[in-house]
């Protein structure tokens, strides 16, 4: 009767972190370049009732008794499918259509991934302009740097062509490229991410080291597409159909935990 209870209770704390992954998939809906996630789960361990034996007459019995002790959270999976392209009015406003992050730096000094492509240009104390994301964390090039670029330059006639190069118009107002590329990195293993907030991912082992699409052949390159952000890939009807079915398997939990409860109580007026 004890492992109905606590069979139950991991399921009741099963889903109610399944809840929470809902909520806050809920929640960021209108976050830019913020990837969904999903709750996985596992059953636990397995105990013997009774093993596979004979009968009285010496026939092998073909299965064994087994009891299941219940569910626990295996993993939380981001799913890191194409958000829609939003349009936005800014001019350092870049959404990525394909499979690279752009990468920025964090305060601590290390390269930090993300799709939100909601930069601003920020001026520095000499007076130059610095192309940095909504926290001023630096975004980097295809080299790994900083995009730098000196005092002359004006930021509202800067444009950004669909390979990532910065261009800037001449004489004819063509655009011209200044050499510069905002960096796009592709990862073998994108789920093993590590989420870090704001909507950026740090590299892990798991993940495997960031891929450079300037400099590999081997990887399809993604465009860059100037004046429009990538919208959350979240999908609300999806997740309000499955935060019902989260419910629903949290109230049943609660019910065999109430179940549980009412037969041992009635086991125990039994002596009386």
């Amino acid at each position: 009767m004890v492992r109905s209870l606590w069979s139950a209770a991991t399921g009741m704390n099963a889903q109610q972190a399944n809840v929470d992954t809902i909520a806050n998939n809920l929640a960021n809906v209108n976050s830019v370049g913020y990837k969904s996630q999903v709750a996985q789960f596992k059953s636990l361990l397995y105990q013997n009732l009774q093993t596979v034996t004979t009968t009285a007459n010496g026939n092998p019995k073909p299965t064994s008794s087994q009891v299941g002790l219940g569910v626990r959270t295996s993993s939380i999976n981001s799913i890191f499918s194409q958000g829609s392209l939003l349009d936005s009015e800014s001019d350092t406003a870049f959404a990525i259509e394909g499979d690279g992050f752009f990468a920025v730096r964090g305060e601590d000094g290390n390269t930090y991934y993300t799709r939100n492509g909601d930069f601003t240009w920020a001026i520095g104390t000499n007076g130059g302009m610095t192309l940095t994301n909504a926290d001023g964390l630096p975004v980097l090039n295809s080299n790994g740097r900083p995009i730098a670029l000196a005092r002359t330059y004006v930021a509202s006639k800067l444009t950004i062509s669909e390979s990532g190069e910065v261009c800037y118009p001449d004489e004819l107002n063509n655009p011209v490229s200044l050499g510069i590329t905002i960096g796009t990195y592709q990862f073998s293993n994108p789920g093993g991410l590590n989420r870090v907030g704001d909507t950026l991912f740090a590299a892990t082992d798991a993940s495997g080291r960031a891929i450079n699409e300037n400099t590999n052949a081997n990887v399809t390159k993604s465009r860059i597409i100037q004046g429009y952000l990538e919208g959350s890939n979240v999908q609300v009807a999806n997740e309000m159909v499955n935060l019902i079915v989260a419910q629903r398997a949290y109230e049943m939990n609660s019910k065999a935990i109430t179940t549980s409860d009412s037969m041992m109580e009635t086991a125990n007026n039994l002596k009386r």
